[in-house]
């Protein structure tokens, strides 16, 4: 059995492939997430007008990575007093966020979201709400730095190594 939690980390491209990396994780798909336009496009979602994130479906194998481990790892990949930006990625499509799906869950991310934010010493900038829609992005976004070694990341190659040996047993 697998479970799902949706995660905006910046531009997709980068927190997927970070995502992708670790052991637990069996599928992702980048689109966006808690808009108010419905199935919008890339092009919709650019202009910072439907209210969505870029963000990231994580569907994972509890019995091999708690949603615990998979918070903690996101916290890895984020700047989490960032607003509405991340690496060189401006606008509210790029803010960070965490979407659950079940109230249980929440449970289990707020005591890892509070330590961040007392580490921090100040309120985050990171959404903690209930998914209220996701929309798949065009194909072309999905699995895109596998498509494109070489493609635009916000985020640091060793953390994409970091990922890899996180929850190596």
């Amino acid at each position: 059995m697998t479970k799902e939690i949706y995660l905006a980390g910046g531009c997709f491209w980068g927190t997927e492939h970070f995502l992708k990396q670790i052991n637990g994780v069996v599928d992702t798909t980048v689109g966006y997430a808690n808009g108010a336009v419905e199935n919008p496009s890339y092009e919709q979602v650019y202009t910072d007008t439907t209210g969505y994130a870029e963000c990231v479906k994580v569907v994972y194998n509890p019995e091999i990575i708690s949603l615990e481990k998979i918070v903690e790892l996101y916290f890895h990949s984020v700047d989490p007093l960032s607003l509405n930006q991340q690496g060189g990625d401006i606008g509210t499509r790029y803010r960070t966020g965490i979407y659950y799906t079940d109230e249980r869950e929440l449970a289990a991310i707020s005591p890892i979201y509070q330590a961040v934010e007392k580490s921090a010493g100040k309120p985050l900038a990171v959404e903690l709400e209930p998914l209220r829609n996701f929309y798949p992005a065009e194909e072309y976004h999905q699995d895109y730095l596998d498509k494109n070694p070489a493609g635009y990341c916000h985020l640091p190659w060793a953390l994409f190594e970091y990922a890899r040996k996180a929850n190596k047993s």
